[in-house]
């Protein structure tokens, strides 16, 4: 099967990557390990921000802006499309204490098209009460949903995805990639682009260079509320409650180094539920309705590596996110169309270019 791009990994990354080649007239074919959407991407609470910015360095922050910014258009492009809603709500985010209030600020200041307010926690409804931080224009998406309205575009613009085909080797001769072997059979195409996540290291076997991707388990927790039980996001150091309309409410997350173990925990289970229940007590009387777990693919600080491979030139990068893969997602799917056409970006990418380590 020949197309101009395969894309090896079928999560936020590989879709809207391929989703934006499909628009610009390119053939695609999406090659997924197992199913599209169902590991990190799926995972994720969908809070389109840093938890807190102000402890991330501006390599991160701009590339999270930049996708926050372009979240709202994108998310209605894909309702109209597919008829399916990610359901883009800026709901803001409480920052519960301990936090570093200079900090905020001077962050603050730094970045005026985002704002950072003291105020005091009021809700009757949140055990902690007094001094918080307020971040109005955080806003969050439905990852499973998203997912799905983004699988279902890709199809529709013409692409191919295949599902449980696993890429065994990429196949290099004369400084380019000729073929890939996959449990599917070989496929050839004139660009490859390597979305895998966790899995990105491990798909480029030598060629990965000093690549430092690794998983990084994250545990969540969903519970079911008739109402929603708060009006805004709620951060309490990395523990965090996100509100959906129709009253779920996700607990999460936790951060561990465990390799490619996908199995939860009941000491995860049981420290995120009483965390919680500190902030929110009403969570004592709610039943527990999912556990999961989900791989990010974690690298250092945080910083994705997104670009055409140094040694291969049509072998390319979108891959490293770490906790944002989501929020980033659609600045990345610009950063790496606007490096294989040549044309200027809408900021220095040079940091994104540094993962290869050489």
């Amino acid at each position: 099967m020949n197309s101009d791009f395969l894309i090896i990994g079928g999560g936020v990354a590989g879709l809207s990557t391929a989703q934006r080649l499909l628009q610009q007239g390119a053939a695609v074919t999406v090659l997924e390990r197992g199913k599209v959407g169902q590991e990190a991407s799926w995972a994720g609470g969908g809070i389109l921000s840093p938890l807190c910015p102000w402890n991330y360095p501006d390599v991160v922050t701009r590339l999270t802006a930049r996708g926050a910014d372009l979240f709202s258009a994108w998310t209605v492009e894909l309702h109209a499309a597919t008829g399916i809603n990610p359901e883009y709500e800026t709901s803001g985010m409480l920052v519960l204490p301990p936090f570093d209030a200079q900090a905020a600020e001077q962050w603050s200041e730094a970045h005026s098209a985002y704002s950072v307010h003291q105020v005091r926690a009021t809700d009757h409804k949140l055990l902690t009460q007094g001094d918080a931080l307020f971040l109005p224009e955080v806003a969050q998406v439905r990852n499973p949903r998203l997912m799905r309205a983004l699988h279902q575009h890709v199809k529709s613009l013409g692409g191919k995805i295949i599902e449980q085909c696993a890429v065994s080797d990429i196949v290099v001769e004369n400084g380019r990639v000729q073929t890939l072997t996959t449990s599917s059979g070989k496929f050839h195409a004139q660009g490859y682009i390597v979305t895998a996540g966790a899995w990105s290291k491990e798909v480029l076997g030598i060629n990965a260079l000093r690549l430092n991707i690794k998983p990084m388990r994250g545990q969540m927790l969903l519970f079911k509320f008739d109402v929603p039980p708060l009006r805004h996001i709620v951060l309490q150091d990395d523990l965090y409650l996100i509100p959906r309309r129709d009253g779920h409410l996700l607990v999460g997350s936790t951060m561990e180094d465990v390799g490619f173990d996908q199995r939860t925990t009941s000491e995860a289970r049981d420290m995120l539920w009483q965390r919680a229940q500190k902030i929110l007590p009403s969570l004592r009387d709610i039943p527990l309705v999912q556990h999961w777990a989900g791989l990010r693919p974690a690298s250092p600080h945080n910083i994705p590596t997104i670009g055409r491979h140094p040694k291969l030139d049509n072998l390319y990068i979108n891959s490293g996110h770490f906790r944002y893969g989501v929020t980033m997602a659609p600045a990345s799917a610009e950063i790496l169309l606007n490096e294989i056409a040549g044309v200027q970006h809408p900021f220095d990418v040079t940091p994104y270019r540094a993962g290869w380590g050489i």
